[in-house]
């Protein structure tokens, strides 16, 4: 197997990440802890990961791209809704066949508003976008349900297994029963949420 990523350990004033390898065809589940602390530390860990800020104990073998939000610009879309057809054609690859696996949920159509689009589909939908153009992301499950998160998840799974890696930054430890390789953020002393 090939290796994608090595992290020899991430020390800051205020967390560890343990050390570890991620090898072409899986997934690392990246337990950070909810909290007031979790967007720096995921935007400071998908820079380095991404390869935007450097550090001396992150190896990139291949370059990893973060799976960005879906953006909405509220003025834009009042006069000239978003939809599905018009973000694909912007966003993805489209001679990959994932740009055109959103469709199979039934009900979303080209002509389908992405402001109709509930948590789940939208994630899928930046995440096939993302996956249509690379194959080594790092990406979060934010703001959706358990479903959704098991959802998500094994679409990744089932289609980075075939040559592409993946790094899930998760604030919620509820992956035990889905993911394989769980590494927890390591608090320094004294600095753990119930310690403030």
């Amino acid at each position: 197997m090939k290796v994608v990523l090595e992290n020899k350990g991430i020390k800051t004033d205020t967390y560890y990440i343990p050390p570890f390898v991620l090898y072409e065809g899986e997934i690392i589940v990246l337990y950070l802890h909810n909290g007031e602390h979790l967007y720096d530390t995921e935007v400071f860990l998908r820079d380095i990961f991404c390869g935007k800020t450097k550090h001396e104990n992150v190896t990139l073998y291949r370059k990893m791209t973060f799976v960005e939000y879906f953006k909405r610009s509220y003025f834009r879309d009042t006069f000239f809704p978003l939809t599905v057809k018009r973000y694909l054609k912007k966003n993805t690859n489209l001679k990959s066949p994932l740009s055109r696996k959103i469709f199979e949920e039934k009900w979303i159509k080209p002509e389908t508003k992405l402001e109709k689009i509930p948590g789940t589909p939208r994630k899928l939908l930046t995440l096939y976008a993302t996956l249509s153009k690379t194959k080594d992301i790092v990406f979060d499950l934010g703001a959706l349900d358990d479903e959704g998160y098991e959802y998500s998840f094994k679409i990744v799974e089932g289609i980075v297994k075939d040559g592409g890696s993946a790094i899930l930054l998760h604030c919620f430890d509820n992956m035990q029963g889905y993911a394989s390789k769980i590494v927890a953020l390591e608090w320094n002393v004294g600095h753990a949420p119930e310690d403030n």
